[in-house]
């Protein structure tokens, strides 16, 4: 396959999955509460990050997106933490030196207890002036070691994992709180985004996308395809190309300020959304089916480029994070091949994809699911799979 000059390839991950959860973060508490398996050290990245930095180089994997845990750099509220400032300054330094190219993410998924104490971003004033104040923080930070932002992970996802009965903390169960955060979480990204922008380095989103596909005339399938459009892909598509945010159970906010956000829209890609007899299904039928409970379809990440590129013609996109979760390499490496020839196709047929981010390096602390579920091109023990050596031949000319 060819790829345009410079195409982007990388991997991605976060603090909490790879450093463990932080003792001031609102997961540490939520793993004590017995809610959710205990991250420990995560997969040791706290400590080995030269090391794995060493070896995405090697196999021309010269981005990375990490996130830099706002629990460990503020515990609390005012109150700054100098070692972990330091740390990921080294993280970063290190990843330069190895001539990784570091993409930092301020939210990917956890907070510091006292910011969801507080209200989290249910509360208005969190969003305009506290998550405001550690954008700004962030950027004065780190902007000098920083080659590019990614704001928040998944925005159209967070709302419905902590306030709709997914099992992320707080643990509500309410749909006027997930309307309300969905609507915070759409502004705070976008507003992170205009601010990022004056660092200089190029923006881009993470919004969790799947193609939604209706395999029924049911009017109940219509309905739930509908209702599933205006929850994951509608907000944001509007924010961005025309300035509206409308989240569903919400009234409309003008933000004209906040159209064209980021640089690049970038999303993460695992499964298609099938939709029968008005519930979700597994698509297509035949799919195998991840241990995370979805179909395994490589070709869906082409219908998902392919409604970008119609919705939003002209603007750069980027695969943000693609990749499975198995306990099978040669699955996995079938499933790149497929996933980067359907990319390729893409891109040859006028769509203009800048990178793919591999989730993830090293296999990693997966949430709800513990050590249970495999997505590393490296093992904990940093032995580099077959299946990394499909990106390396398409990334090393």
């Amino acid at each position: 396959m060819r790829w345009p000059e410079g195409f982007w390839w990388g991997t991605g991950a976060s603090s909490t999955q790879c450093e463990g959860a932080a003792p001031a973060s609102d997961w540490w508490e939520w793993e004590r509460s017995g809610h959710v398996p205990v991250s420990g050290d995560g997969n040791g990245f706290a400590t080995r990050y030269a090391e794995d930095f060493g070896h995405l180089a090697a196999l021309g994997l010269t981005h990375h997106r990490l996130s830099v845990e706002w629990a460990r750099l503020e515990p609390d509220q005012g109150t700054y933490d100098e070692g972990a400032i330091q740390h990921y300054r080294d993280v970063l330094e290190a990843a330069r030196v190895a001539g990784i190219v570091p993409w930092v993410s301020l939210h990917h998924f956890t907070l510091p207890r006292w910011f969801l104490d507080s209200g989290g971003f249910l509360l208005e004033q969190n969003r305009t002036e506290v998550w405001r104040r550690h954008v700004d923080f962030v950027a004065e930070t780190f902007g000098d070691l920083v080659g590019g932002w990614q704001p928040i992970n998944e925005t159209n996802y967070y709302a419905r994992a902590a306030y709709g009965g997914r099992g992320w903390p707080p643990g509500h169960n309410d749909s006027q709180e997930v309307a309300v955060v969905n609507e915070a979480m759409h502004l705070a990204f976008a507003e992170a985004a205009v601010r990022l922008k004056e660092t200089g380095l190029p923006v881009s989103s993470i919004f969790g996308l799947s193609p939604i596909v209706p395999r029924d005339d049911d009017p109940a399938t219509a309905d739930m395809a509908r209702s599933l459009d205006e929850y994951y892909w509608a907000p944001w598509i509007g924010l961005f190309r025309d300035g509206v945010l409308k989240v569903p159970h919400r009234d409309p906010v003008e933000r004209p300020d906040l159209a064209g956000s980021v640089d690049l829209v970038g999303f993460s890609y695992y499964a298609a959304m099938g939709v029968q007899g008005g519930r979700l299904a597994i698509h297509p039928p035949d799919a195998p089916v991840s241990p995370l409970g979805y179909g395994i379809w490589a070709d869906g990440v082409g219908l998902v480029l392919s409604r970008l590129h119609a919705e939003l013609p002209g603007v750069p996109l980027l695969v943000a994070e693609y990749g499975i979760g198995t306990d099978d390499d040669e699955l996995r490496a079938d499933y790149l091949r497929r996933g980067l020839a359907v990319i390729n196709e893409a891109i040859d047929s006028g769509i203009d994809v800048r990178g793919i981010f591999h989730w993830t390096a090293v296999d990693n602390y997966e949430w709800l699911h513990g050590y249970d579920v495999s997505f590393g091109i490296m093992d904990p023990e940093r032995n580099v799979r077959p299946s990394a050596r499909v990106l390396q031949r398409e990334a090393s000319p």
